[in-house]
């Protein structure tokens, strides 16, 4: 994937993922882990508020840098309401178990994408 493509992919997915923690935040308050303190839908806004953040880091070049590394650390810390959504879809039709079940791993690819966006700015 060229360079320049890359940050924009990925600002386009934050971006994207972002808007739906806003637009349909039902679905995102029901993986909240229960440990953390406050209301679901409170980390749910502020997570989407990260990624609108984060997209607008990574699309401009001279905060590129900075916003891919911390995009890195946003994409470990979200990781356990993926296992959470995971475990609680167990008893979902099959499809949508695998689906589940595929959102975990899929962060380790994204920790490395943003990781090589780092890189490539700096």
């Amino acid at each position: 994937m060229p360079r320049v493509r890359s940050p924009h992919l990925l600002a386009g997915l934050l971006a994207g993922a972002g808007v739906a923690h806003f637009l349909a935040p039902k679905q995102f308050d029901a993986i909240v882990p229960r440990a953390l303190p406050g209301s679901p839908r409170a980390w749910t806004y502020a997570s989407g508020a990260m990624e609108l953040a984060l997209a607008a880091g990574v699309a401009l070049p001279h905060t590129r840098e900075r916003a891919a590394t911390v995009t890195a650390a946003f994409f470990v810390a979200v990781a356990p309401a993926n296992v959470k959504m995971a475990l609680d879809w167990r008893d979902r039709p099959a499809p949508l178990r695998r689906a589940a079940r595929a959102r975990v791993p899929l962060q380790v690819p994204l920790v490395l994408w943003a990781r090589k966006v780092a890189r490539d700015a700096g």
